[in-house]
């Protein structure tokens, strides 16, 4: 059933009726301390790390609130968390593509995009890092 809009005198569209075509499920700004780093030096003492982690994934309609119809940041937090404190890679290049990997735990993951930034590197700067998206393969 649709509505008319009162300014413009168009139907305006319920949710029900219409189609989601993206979705995306997300964390952001999880601040935690890891020993990475190239040099000894930089991996002697734990470094402040910002990771954003963004998941786009296959929407799935009704959802009806049942939590076995969607892709859970509940799995996604602890992942992060224990890639980020146990791995102690040299580069964030390394760590982004393990938390990316991680994200593809479920299989209607289409894409997972991995921002990580040192927060501490340089005191002009609020964070130096990267950002790295892959993509599922449909073959």
């Amino acid at each position: 059933m649709t509505d008319t809009d009162k300014t413009a005198g168009t139907p305006v569209q319920t949710a029900a009726e219409t189609t989601v075509k993206v979705q995306r499920m997300f964390v952001r700004d999880l601040t935690l301390s890891c020993h990475l780093g190239v040099t000894e030096r930089e991996r002697a003492k734990p470094q402040r790390i910002r990771v954003n982690v963004e998941l786009e994934v296959i929407p799935q309609r009704p959802i009806d609130d049942d939590e076995h119809k969607i892709v859970d940041y509940r799995y996604v937090v602890p992942a992060v968390r224990e890639i980020a404190l146990e791995g102690a890679p040299k580069l964030l290049e390394t760590l982004a593509d393990r938390i990316a990997e991680r994200c593809f735990y479920d299989s209607r993951t289409l894409a997972v995009r991995v921002r990580i930034e040192k927060l501490d590197r340089y005191s002009d700067a609020a964070g130096v890092g990267i950002e790295i998206e892959h993509r599922r393969d449909h073959t």
